[in-house]
C-alpha cells in the first residue's frame, strides 16, 4: 500500500481522494525539519503547499519516495534538481488559480474605478463624502491586456461582459485566436496611446522588468489606470508613484510587489489613489479546493496508471535517456530561452531540427525542452514538459519537427527557428565532450557561446574600436566581461557580437551602448538555469 504524507494544510477532499483510492494517508502539518527527516523515509509521496521546505537534506533522507506534489503552481520551496537526480517526479497543479486570478483582476478594476475601499474607509470613519468618490464606468472604456496566456484571456472574457473594448499585446498569440476572445492584437506603442486601463499578465524576467516605467507613462493617455496581479517589478513602483502624483495615472491597483511582504511605509501602498491587496490572486476556497483535488488525482493516476501529469521535471521521465543525450535536453531549454529573448515579432511557426541520428530517438523530449525554455520567458502561467505542446497549440502557433542525417561540422546539432510572416530567426547549438553546451550559430553568423548567465547580443558594423568602446562602457558600469564571441560574414559589414557578463546591465548602460556609433541593435539575454 502506498503511503502519502501531507505536511501542509490542504482541503479535506485531497485526503478523501487518497483514502478512496486505497492509500494510507498521514496528515501532519507544522513539522520541524528534524521531525520531517525522521519520518520521511517511510513515505512514497509527499504533498506540500508553500510552508514545507523540501530541501536537499530532506530529499537525501527519502528512501521510498516516488513523487512530490505541490498543491499550487510554484515549486520554489522544492529542490527540483535534487529530486530529479534521485529519480523523484515533482508535480504541481498548473492552471489551478487561473479563474481566481482573473476574477481578482476584475475585482481590483472595479474597486479602483468606483473607489470602493476608500469610500468604505470613509464611511467607517463616520463620514458621508459622496462627492469625493465619484467613479468611472467600465462600459465603453478600452482595456489593454499585456500577456494573453490563460489568465489574460479569462480577464478578456469578463471585460467583454462589461461592454469594454479590449486590445492586447502578446507576441505568441495568433490574431485568429485573439479574435475568438474578442481581443484586437496591437503593438505596445498602440497600447500606450489607446488604453484607458492597462493590466499586465506576463512573467517577470529581463525583458518585462520595469516594462511600464516613466518613459511609457509619458506615452499613455492622461488619466490612465494601471493594474498588476502578475508579478512585482513589471511596473516600476517609484515611477508609478510619480505618475500618480502628477495625475498622469489617475489610479492604480496592485496585488503583487517588488518585495513581499513590502515595506509598509512604501508610498505606493499608502497612496490615496491606489488599491492594494496582499497577493490574493489565488486565495479563494474554490482555487484551493481545485488544486487539492488536482494534485490528489494526478498522484493517484501516477501510482495506478503510470501516467505523469503536471510534472515540472518530466525531462527525466519521458523514457530512459542515454547519458550522452541528456545534455541535449538542457541545451534545448537554453536554446528556447535564448531565442525567445531576441525575437520580438508575431510568431507563426516554430521549427525544431535534429541533425544527427543520435537525436532522432528523442524527438519529442527535445522538442518539449525547447518549448519549455521558450515559453517560460513569455508566460506568467507555469510551463512544464507536459503542457508546453498544448500551450503552443492554444496560441495558434504551429510546431514542426525535422530530422536530418547530420551536420557538416558537428555530429549532433540542434537548431531552433522562429518564423513570423516577414522574417526567420535561427539559433543552433551542440554539446562538446560530455556536457559542454554551446551555441554555435545565430542566423547566418558562426560563433561559439556558453548559453549561461547574463549576456548581451549586439548587431553592429564590423569596424576597428567597436569592442573597445563597448568594453569601456561596461567597465564604467562596473560590469566584468566573462566571455566574448564575434561572428561576421564579410569584413566591414554587419557583425554579431555576443558578450557574457558577470552581472546584469541596467537600462542606462544598454541605452549608452545603443547610442554608440555602429551599433544596430542590442538584446540583453539572461539564462538562469
Amino acid at each position: 500500500m502506498k503511503k502519502i504524507l501531507i505536511s501542509d494544510a490542504v482541503k479535506n477532499n485531497c485526503i478523501s481522494l487518497f483514502k478512496t483510492a486505497g492509500f494510507e494517508v498521514q496528515y501532519n502539518t507544522g513539522l520541524s525539519k528534524d521531525e520531517l527527516l525522521k519520518i520521511i523515509p517511510a513515505f512514497n509521496a509527499l504533498i506540500v503547499r508553500s510552508s514545507t521546505q523540501v530541501d536537499s537534506d530532506i530529499i537525501a533522507a527519502m528512501k521510498s519516495m516516488e513523487v512530490i506534489g505541490r498543491a499550487g503552481t510554484g515549486v520554489d520551496n522544492i529542490d527540483v534538481n535534487s529530486a530529479t537526480r534521485k529519480g523523484i517526479v515533482v508535480m504541481n497543479t498548473p492552471g489551478g488559480n487561473t479563474i481566481s486570478t482573473a476574477e481578482h483582476t476584475m475585482a481590483l478594476i472595479l474597486s479602483m474605478c468606483r473607489n470602493i475601499p476608500q469610500s468604505n474607509l470613509s464611511l467607517l470613519n463616520k463620514k458621508w463624502e459622496r462627492k469625493n468618490f465619484s467613479g468611472t464606468e467600465l462600459y465603453g472604456k478600452t482595456l489593454a491586456i499585456i500577456g494573453l496566456g490563460k489568465i489574460g484571456r479569462e480577464v478578456a472574457k469578463r471585460a467583454e461582459a462589461f461592454g469594454m473594448s479590449i486590445i492586447g499585446y502578446d507576441p505568441l498569440l495568433s490574431s485568429e485566436v485573439a479574435k475568438d476572445f474578442g481581443i484586437l492584437l496591437v503593438e505596445l506603442d498602440k497600447i500606450w496611446q489607446t488604453a484607458d486601463i492597462i493590466t499586465v499578465h506576463v512573467p517577470l524576467n529581463d525583458s518585462t522588468k520595469d516594462l511600464i516605467n516613466s518613459q511609457t507613462f509619458k506615452k499613455c493617455k492622461d488619466g490612465v489606470k494601471i493594474i498588476n496581479c502578475a508579478r512585482g517589478g513589471i511596473i516600476n513602483e517609484e515611477d508609478l508613484v510619480i505618475a500618480l502624483d502628477s495625475g498622469k495615472v489617475s489610479s492604480a491597483a496592485f496585488d503583487v510587489y517588488l518585495t513581499e511582504p513590502p515595506d509598509f511605509s512604501n508610498r505606493l501602498i499608502n497612496h490615496p489613489k491606489v488599491v492594494c491587496t496582499p497577493h490574493l490572486g489565488a486565495s479563494t476556497d474554490e482555487a484551493q479546493e481545485k488544486v487539492a483535488i488536482q494534485i490528489a488525482e494526478q498522484i493517484v493516476q501516477y501510482f495506478n496508471e503510470g501516467k505523469i501529469t503536471g510534472a515540472v521535471n518530466l525531462k527525466g521521465f519521458f523514457k530512459p535517456v542515454e547519458i550522452e543525450m541528456q545534455p541535449f535536453l538542457n541545451l534545448g531549454e537554453k536554446l528556447g530561452s535564448f531565442i525567445s529573448q531576441i525575437f520580438n515579432e508575431k510568431l507563426k511557426h516554430i521549427v525544431v531540427t535534429l541533425s544527427g541520428k543520435s537525436l532522432h530517438n528523442y524527438e519529442s523530449e527535445i522538442a518539449a525542452s525547447v518549448l519549455k525554455g521558450f515559453l517560460e520567458n513569455r508566460l506568467s502561467e507555469p510551463v512544464n514538459y507536459v503542457n508546453s505542446f498544448s500551450i503552443i497549440e492554444e496560441m495558434g502557433i504551429s510546431l514542426r519537427q525535422v530530422r536530418k542525417g547530420g551536420s557538416d561540422r558537428y555530429k549532433n546539432l540542434l537548431t531552433v527557428e522562429l518564423i513570423s510572416e516577414s522574417s526567420v530567426k535561427k539559433v543552433s547549438g551542440t554539446v562538446f565532450g560530455s556536457k559542454e553546451l554551446r551555441i554555435v550559430e545565430i542566423d547566418e553568423f558562426l560563433l561559439e557561446i556558453k548559453p549561461e548567465g547574463n549576456m548581451l547580443l549586439l548587431k553592429n558594423i564590423d569596424k576597428p574600436g567597436m569592442i573597445a568602446s563597448i568594453g569601456r562602457i561596461l567597465a564604467d558600469g562596473d560590469i566584468n566581461i566573462a566571455g566574448l564571441s564575434l561572428g561576421r560574414i564579410e569584413k566591414g559589414k554587419e557583425a554579431l557580437t555576443v558578450i557574457n557578463i558577470d552581472s546584469r546591465a541596467d537600462s542606462s548602460i544598454l541605452n549608452e551602448i545603443s547610442s554608440t556609433s555602429g551599433i544596430i541593435n542590442i538584446y540583453p539575454v539572461g539564462i538562469n538555469y
